[in-house]
């Protein structure tokens, strides 16, 4: 990538020009929006100051961290992890490398589980792959009284939860396991016992992974991404494992890729178990969630 010579006159005018121009010449699709955000977060001013001031003269720190975060999107770091945040269902999340960056498909996985729940105050919820606890964090602000238990075999990712858990005020109210899938459940006296399991597991397949964009290919966790040869690997066990602690009629609400929905549907009904499953498509009109009935 070319990089573009910063003018000699540092006004805030100055910047904005030279940051949009950087990140359109390095490919960003969205980079004059973009650029105003992160001058925002390096300057702390508002976007309309950015507008209004264009003369006023940028301190040398500020224009030196300014110039330093640009050129790190430039090099496709994603947004969210240089802002350090990003919005979920209403609430603001924490992100950094070590977390998958939330997507709005995901909050499928909430209706679901809400609409599923109802007004039952008793009743257990795990959330499988927590990652930055969006997921479990927003559960526990919109269901009161809800035991929750969330999952991570990253303690990096899981650090991060708990400080989202934190942030929103629902820390006590969040169990947190370190392991891989449902192996932390043993022993907890949980076998037949949960209402919900809600899962974003890994689901891009081993092939996709080379022609994915930069932004996810090379800073995002490969471990939050990738689910084996087929993708469908970790819902397999999901299907598998959850009913050892599925209550009779509890769910198994699972995000999945496109064109996965097949796949996933035959896993199920080889494994057995299930009701038939319920395919939720996002707004986009992809089939984006799949949703398992414990029998019983």
């Amino acid at each position: 990538m070319a990089a573009l010579v910063m003018t000699e006159l540092k006004t805030v005018g100055a910047l904005v020009v030279w940051a949009r121009q950087s990140l359109d010449l390095a490919g960003v699709s969205n980079a004059a929006q973009e650029a105003m955000w992160l001058l925002e977060h390096a300057l702390g001013v508002r976007s309309h100051q950015l507008v209004s001031e264009v003369e006023r003269l940028v301190a040398l720190d500020a224009w030196t961290r300014a110039e330093s975060l640009v050129m790190r999107r430039a090099a496709r770091e994603p947004l969210q992890y240089l802002l350090g945040t990003q919005e979920f269902y209403g609430l603001d999340f924490s992100v950094s490398p070590a977390v998958l960056i939330p997507r709005p498909e995901t909050e499928l996985l909430i209706k679901e589980v809400v609409r599923h729940v109802g007004s039952h105050s008793t009743v257990t919820i795990v959330d499988v792959g927590t990652g930055s606890g969006c997921v479990a964090v927003t559960l526990a602000s919109l269901l009161n009284g809800t035991r929750i238990l969330a999952i991570d075999q990253s303690p990096e990712a899981l650090a991060v939860a708990k400080n989202n858990a934190a942030r929103h005020a629902v820390g006590d109210r969040i169990e947190w396991l370190e392991g891989d899938l449902l192996a932390p459940l043993q022993g907890r006296q949980l076998v037949g016992s949960v209402d919900v399991i809600v899962s974003n597991p890994p689901y891009i397949a081993e092939a996709d992974w080379a022609v994915l964009e930069p932004e996810v290919r090379v800073f995002e966790p490969r471990l939050a991404l990738v689910g084996g040869q087929q993708g469908t690997e970790f819902h397999a066990r999901l299907l598998q494992d959850s009913q050892e602690f599925l209550a009779p009629g509890g769910l198994l609400v699972m995000e999945i890729g496109q064109d996965q929905a097949p796949m996933v549907r035959q896993i199920a009904e080889q494994v057995g178990g299930y009701a038939a499953l319920r395919v939720v498509e996002d707004a986009a009109g992809i089939e984006r969630v799949v949703i398992a009935q414990r029998l019983g």
